[in-house]
């Protein structure tokens, strides 16, 4: 490495640590902007359709299209051209569906990791691919979307036990290739999404057993075993939102309180640890008490739309204004102007960028995440529509 990039390296650490030349937050509607912006750009590297994994700062390249986050970036498009009248956004998120349906397995299931790392499906990557299909076929009204969400759903099925954990097909990526993974919840609200297309029981049925088995890993204060991505014993506040959300959009679906009542155990724990200027430790403990000093700022934008759902299912403004707060943390970490191009309008991995959740990066997931928080907190405040799935009632 030269010395002008370690020193340059350095400096990028000693500016986050002692928040120099951080951003001045602005509007809701300028952050979005940029971070959309920086989506495209992510699309546009690949040139298959499908959205880079992340950026890697130290060696300022991109890695390859990752199928898992270009689903669910899929919801976040379509969701703002209908906020900005952007139809670029939808003919983008048109492509990366269908990209998706090319890439799609055989049996129905979605490859782990980025393009080139596996050949194996997994079960995470598979549920969070059907919320774009989903919604892609929400608006579009093209039975392609429906039916290969279906077959992802299906093959979830197929392999899920009895009990309604998934122990097949975890992640070769994460701890040590466990494949029993509380944070499945979401890929178990994928299921019920599909449900309200194809009115299908068996996918409901499966996604409410999978929340029934989190449930036994439940402590009393809400915590949950084996939640993490590389240590359960301090689990990232990333994977304590997806399995609250999970909890939530299908309690919220199927009628089921008792999931409610632990997501929101969990969103009332996230919140009282909350400090006055947003920023959020990126690891919690199993007594809800942080471990680590640096933010894990794609859980951060997790947790702001997770509060705002509370505030739009319960009404009480302090989860609504739980969102805001954390945001105007995040968005001090946007950069709206950089020496690195590739940077601007992106959310990093962790602040300081050195810190323990995807260092010196920008992966795509924090920013699709920050663009979600940004719509919800619009909507929020401004008595709107965030266009967000799982509000109905199951049949």
């Amino acid at each position: 490495m030269s010395i002008s990039e370690t020193l340059r390296q350095k400096q990028l650490v000693l500016k986050d640590r002692f928040g120099i030349g951080m951003t001045t937050p602005a509007d809701n509607r300028v952050h979005l902007d940029a971070a959309i912006a920086w989506l495209k750009h992510a699309q546009d590297v690949t040139g298959n359709g499908g959205v880079a994994q992340t950026y890697l700062v130290k060696s300022r390249h991109w890695a390859p299209s990752y199928p898992e986050t270009t689903g669910y970036i899929i919801p976040t498009l379509y969701r703002y051209a209908d906020i900005a009248g952007d139809d670029d956004s939808r003919v983008r998120a048109r492509r990366m569906a269908d990209w998706e349906i090319d890439i799609q397995l055989p049996g129905g299931g979605v490859l782990a990791g980025a393009l080139g790392d596996s050949d194996k499906p997994t079960v995470f990557n598979t549920g969070q691919v059907i919320f774009g299909w989903v919604r892609a076929f929400e608006e579009e009204q093209d039975d392609r979307y429906r039916d290969a969400a279906a077959r992802a759903c299906n093959w979830l099925c197929d392999i899920m036990d009895d009990d309604g954990c998934w122990r097949q097909f975890g992640s070769p990526m994460t701890m040590a290739g466990s494949s029993v993974n509380t944070y499945n919840t979401r890929s178990a609200w994928g299921l019920a999404r599909t449900h309200e297309i194809t009115g299908e029981k068996r996918f409901l049925d499966a996604a409410v057993r999978n929340c029934e088995w989190a449930l036994t890993q439940a402590r009393a204060n809400g915590w949950l075993e084996s939640n993490c991505l590389q240590d359960s014993t301090q689990p990232y506040t990333h994977t304590i939102a997806y399995s609250m959300r999970g909890l939530m959009e299908i309690g919220a679906y199927a009628g089921r309180e008792d999931f409610m009542a632990v997501a929101r155990k969990i969103g009332d724990a996230m919140l009282a640890a909350l400090p006055p200027d947003g920023f959020m430790p990126g690891r919690f403990n199993d007594q809800w008490s942080p471990t680590v000093k640096w933010s894990c700022l794609t859980g951060d934008c997790q947790l702001g739309i997770n509060w705002g759902r509370l505030f739009q299912i319960t009404g009480e403004t302090r989860y609504r204004d739980a969102t805001t707060r954390i945001l105007g943390f995040v968005k001090r970490t946007q950069p709206l102007s950089a020496e690195d191009s590739n940077a601007i309008g992106g959310i990093k991995g962790s602040h300081p960028i050195d810190g323990g959740y995807h260092p010196w990066q920008y992966p795509n997931w924090a920013t699709k995440f920050y663009a979600d928080a940004l719509m919800m907190d619009m909507a929020n405040r401004n008595g709107g529509h965030y266009g967000l799935t799982g509000q109905a009632k199951a049949k």
